[in-house]
């Protein structure tokens, strides 16, 4: 489960930056329902949600591009092109100072009741710093850590824990040489079957579910899964549940034209067009006197695909308690509808193994507090510097009874576009 999230020095983000799903003593929402007991002492209670609100091109995607960055450093690393690694690299440009800083990000996570405080420096060179503090106790353990020396050009390396020194004597010293200056030791490790830092390594790879606002439907998830009658029960509930009246779905594999593109390092890139198979969705409306029709993916509206392609995981997350990060997540979604998901991720009974929702979105609707605690609304605002800021309700000091929604669109908790009459 997620703890919290930080940013320094990405994109909008030039400042140090925290996203906290640590439930706050201060709201007294139903915890039941908004919360998760971890029986952990530093974080007892973790939010269910966390939803981010601000205005266009205020920094909310920039946010989700940080933690996908930091999934993709940790889990690829070791074999990315060079061209490709320093792609990774987006400081914020608008000042002298921070354009060549590097970027940081960290993460704290609570695994089987561990905690994982894990995080790194980087630019488009080079790693610069890499620390991993593991709590088994209150006391932290710090497994591995080192910063680069500018002056040696080496990493200054603090010495291993001993509860971190590797399966056999003498692996953390291998991992250590192996690990290249543009590769994290924890993937080097990891991917070595480093056996310690597989959790870790896992939840990148395993548990959480990134699903960008630009990025195409991806329908396959949920297609590969519709052959097991209790999954495709579940998905044509939560299909009626938005009123669509789709009575059955079924997978069909068509012949299309399929495209692979190959690229080496030295050679020239390989385009290569070939004849395949690709399965593909068909949704059954039923008449008033009972007749089926079938239709393909092309008579569907843009938000049933959108609401199809949310169902594996969503289901997903609830199964396997799982983050799911959505970006926009109420693009051609009713407010209702979105309220209806929101709420399945509330309910105790649903989501028994820790699912997390973290989304941003423009619906206002859902400033309700019988849906949300004030602990998990969030703003994004665009400063005049063009740095981002991210802050919580909680330091406005609502009150319960206030009306959140009417006062962020009065701008009382800012993060709200200013609007210019314009003169044509």
């Amino acid at each position: 489960m997620l703890i919290e999230f930080r940013v320094t020095n990405f994109r909008s983000f030039r400042d140090e930056q925290c996203l906290s799903f640590s439930a706050s003593s201060h709201d007294k929402g139903v915890d039941e329902i908004h919360c998760i007991a971890t029986q952990n002492i530093a974080a007892p209670k973790l939010v269910r949600s966390a939803v981010i609100y601000g205005a266009n091109a205020s920094g909310k995607s920039n946010l989700i591009f940080a933690l996908m960055t930091m999934q993709q450093m940790v889990l690829n690393s070791t074999r990315l092109l060079e061209s490709q690694y320093r792609e990774l690299y987006t400081p914020f440009l608008l000042d002298q100072e921070s354009r060549t800083q590097p970027t940081a990000l960290e993460i704290t996570l609570l695994l089987d009741g561990v905690r994982y405080q894990y995080g790194f420096q980087y630019d488009g060179e080079r790693i610069f710093a890499e620390w991993l503090l593991v709590y088994k106790t209150s006391k932290a353990q710090r497994w591995f850590e080192y910063h680069y020396n500018h002056e040696t050009k080496k990493n200054d390396w603090e010495p291993f824990s001993v509860h971190f020194k590797g399966e056999k004597k003498g692996q953390g010293e291998l991992w250590k040489a192996s690990t290249a200056v543009r590769s994290l030791f924890l993937t080097q490790a990891a991917q070595s079957n480093s056996q310690l830092l597989q959790p870790l390594f896992n939840w990148f790879t395993n548990d959480l579910l990134v699903l960008p606002a630009r990025a195409e439907f991806n329908l396959l998830p949920t297609l590969q899964r519709l052959e097991d009658p209790q999954y495709k029960k579940w998905v044509l509930e939560l299909m009626n549940a938005a009123d669509i009246h789709i009575s059955d779905i079924k997978v069909e594999n068509r012949n299309s034209q399929q495209v692979e593109f190959k690229l080496e390092p030295g050679k020239p890139p390989e385009l290569r067009a070939f004849e395949g198979e690709l399965p593909d969705v068909a949704f059954c409306h039923t008449t008033p006197d009972g007749i089926e029709q079938w239709f393909d993916r092309r008579f569907e509206s843009f938000g049933t695909l959108r609401l199809l392609s949310y169902a594996a995981p969503l289901l997903d997350a609830i199964e396997n308690g799982k983050l799911l990060v959505v970006d926009e997540f109420d693009t051609s979604l009713h407010p209702l509808l979105t309220r209806y998901i929101l709420g399945m991720l509330h309910k105790s009974h649903l989501s028994k193994n820790g699912a997390q929702l973290w989304m941003t979105t423009h619906d206002t609707s859902l400033l309700d507090p019988e849906l949300l605690r004030r602990d998990q609304i969030w703003f994004v605002e665009k400063k005049k510097d063009q740095t981002s800021e991210l802050y919580s309700l909680l330091e406005f000091s609502p009150r319960k009874n206030d009306a959140i929604e009417r006062g962020y669109l009065q701008g009382r908790y800012g993060a709200v576009p200013f609007l210019s009459e314009f003169l044509f």
